[in-house]
């Protein structure tokens, strides 16, 4: 039961980190469209930055949640099951977070760079990069889902 708790939270947590992960990409395409107006620059800086704090909050958890479902059992083998028991997936799904986390990381420092009055980079180029999440948690849940190795 304690196991099936732990990894409803860790669910949670991932989602709305997946929400952070999907959205601040976006905020740095709008700033890259948003032109010379000030106050809408101004106003995404705050959303991203925002964002951005929220979503290294919400990874901590969900990767402590994810760590204890992973190597909880070590020291509560009676609540926590050896859910991996020798299976490599896992080792190409923390491969596609640690992915995931690098992209995160780099809109966000795209946010702090428009905000110190850097160059971003073209909007098109903005939104391929937007993309490359969505093939990432293909992958995760591709892996998570079918174990295949």
């Amino acid at each position: 039961m304690v196991y099936l708790w732990v990894k409803t939270f860790h669910l949670l947590f991932v989602m709305s980190w997946m929400a952070a992960v999907f959205y601040l990409p976006r905020i740095v395409v709008n700033l890259a469209e948003a032109g010379d107006d000030p106050a809408v620059r101004a106003r995404l800086v705050l959303m991203g930055r925002r964002l951005y704090g929220f979503g290294h909050s919400i990874f901590g958890i969900a990767f402590l949640l994810g760590l204890t479902l992973w190597q909880g059992w070590r020291l509560f083998p009676v609540a926590l099951p050896n859910v991996v028991n020798g299976q490599h997936w896992i080792d190409a799904k923390l491969l596609l977070v640690a992915l995931l986390l690098a992209h995160f990381v780099w809109a966000g420092r795209m946010v702090k760079r428009c905000a110190k009055g850097g160059v971003l980079p073209s909007a098109k180029a903005l939104r391929w990069a937007n993309e490359i999440p969505v093939v990432l948690l293909l992958g995760v849940i591709w892996l998570v889902l079918i174990k295949p190795f």
